[in-house]
């Protein structure tokens, strides 16, 4: 896989992933009950912080240094993702959608201008991408239509 293939996959699923909410109206986007008790916003902002831990993490990971664990420094991933959702449970829908296309558009222009030599091999780059990125999405798309079709 190169750049531009691993770019394509990561386009894919963004756009699976807000074909999953798309169309629904802002009382829908902030009703309980998608994932758990989250929202479809609290997914957003859920998704978000995943990208935002990818650009902070990824440089550090192209540099042969490994990002702190999650275990360590929060007591584990679930803990990490409830301390962020408390942090984020205030913020407006419109300031979630704004963070979520800001920090996006971030992500995506950290990978366009990361070496190439990251994406041709099985480099811890490309697992820590898939992991915050493109799986992620497509984990959290499945369940917002879930959702939707359970409410149809």
């Amino acid at each position: 896989m190169d750049r531009q293939q691993l770019l394509k996959r990561l386009n894919k699923a963004w756009r699976d992933f807000q074909d999953s909410y798309a169309g629904l109206s802002d009382s829908q986007l902030v009703q309980p009950g998608v994932t758990g008790a989250w929202s479809v916003r609290d997914i957003l902002a859920h998704v978000t912080t995943w990208e935002e831990e990818a650009l902070k993490h990824l440089p550090h990971v192209v540099e042969g240094k490994k990002p702190p664990r999650y275990s360590v420094t929060y007591g584990g991933i679930h803990a990490f993702n409830a301390q962020k959702a408390e942090e984020k449970k205030n913020l407006s829908l419109a300031e979630v959608l704004r963070q979520q296309e800001d920090t996006h558009r971030r992500l995506m222009k950290l990978v366009a201008g990361t070496s190439e030599h990251q994406f041709t091999t099985d480099t811890r780059f490309r697992h820590r991408l898939r992991l915050d990125t493109y799986s992620h999405y497509s984990k959290h798309a499945r369940a917002i239509r879930k959702w939707r079709d359970e409410r149809s």
